[in-house]
């Protein structure tokens, strides 16, 4: 590797912290944001509070749900796993029994 291409990679390096930086701030300021929006909207705190709350409650639901599905999900994909793993392992069992039980060409020929 010449020094060119490591003073190449050094600057990738760095460009990619630089972008890797941009993104966090990014994210940050959208996410005061939102928060602010909400906070500063033009209903009253009681309002804001219980939409809120409805909002927390609704996903927390949808959390459960999406983890009962995965939860399911996984559990059906493990019993298929299971049931091809045994398969196979039945059908090399199969055939090495059936290699074991034919004749040996060399030993007939003799």
């Amino acid at each position: 590797m010449s020094i060119l291409d490591l003073l190449q990679k050094g600057k990738r390096n760095r460009e990619k912290k630089v972008r890797q930086k941009v993104a966090i701030g990014a994210t940050l300021g959208m996410t005061i944001g939102a928060v602010a929006g909400v906070l500063l909207a033009p209903k009253s705190g009681k309002d804001t509070r219980a939409d809120l709350a409805k909002n927390a409650q609704e996903l927390t639901e949808s959390i459960k749900e999406i983890s009962v599905k995965t939860q399911d999900m996984v559990g059906e994909a493990k019993e298929r796993l299971s049931e091809k793993s045994l398969e196979i392992m039945n059908d090399v069992k199969d055939k090495i029994s059936e290699i074991k039980t034919e004749p040996n060409e060399n030993s007939a020929k003799k």
